[in-house]
């Protein structure tokens, strides 16, 4: 759902995808392609939220801060299932591991990958392509073209997926087990191989 708070209004780009299950609140812009899964808590009411082109925040992130800050996620940065954002800057291409939280002030330079679970305190901030994990989180290595690459290729996954949910998703009554409904669901789905 996408609420006003205090005269800000959300500016989304038609073509993203906003979840009506996810909130997004006041002070945020959210650029193209982006999608926003449901869950999501984007919340700017005591600063400003911008989310550019061919990011995905999925489901049940929460992207917020102390007031007077501006979050920023950078082009086609990656915000895994369960992420919190609190008062960070996130460089292009990006990847915050699933159930990470990174905490006020810190900045990341582009092409950095954030392990799952990691912790990233308030104020540090990590040089392009840090592969950073743990709790507290540290760098550990460089991030390779391997990664990055695989990285990337998630990401355009999550680009294509406003138009495919545009197209093809819709409210739904569910189907009852029969033989012939389970035929349906026993293809298999690749979608790393598309």
């Amino acid at each position: 759902m996408i609420y006003e708070f205090k005269g800000f209004k959300p500016v989304i780009h038609e073509t993203s995808f906003i979840h009506p299950l996810a909130s997004v609140t006041g002070n945020v812009i959210i650029g193209k392609y982006c999608y926003i899964g449901p869950g999501a808590a984007i919340r700017g009411d005591w600063g400003k939220i911008i989310i550019e082109d061919g990011c995905n925040v999925q489901e049940n992130c929460t992207i917020h801060m102390f007031p007077g800050v501006t979050v920023w996620l950078k082009e086609a940065a990656h915000i895994g299932h369960g992420a919190v954002i609190h008062g960070a800057v996130i460089g292009k291409n990006c990847l915050i591991g699933m159930n990470s939280v990174v905490m006020d002030n810190v900045v990341l330079e582009d092409e950095c990958i954030v392990g799952a679970l990691s912790f990233i305190k308030a104020d540090e901030k990590f040089e392009h392509r840090s592969l950073i994990v743990g709790n507290p989180a540290k760098k550990i290595k460089e991030v390779s073209d391997d990664m990055i690459a695989w990285k990337t290729a998630g990401t355009k996954l999550y680009q294509q997926l406003p138009q495919e949910m545009f197209n093809n998703w819709r409210e739904c009554e569910p189907l009852r087990e029969t033989d012939n409904n389970r035929t349906q669901h026993e293809k298999s789905y690749e979608p790393w191989k598309h």
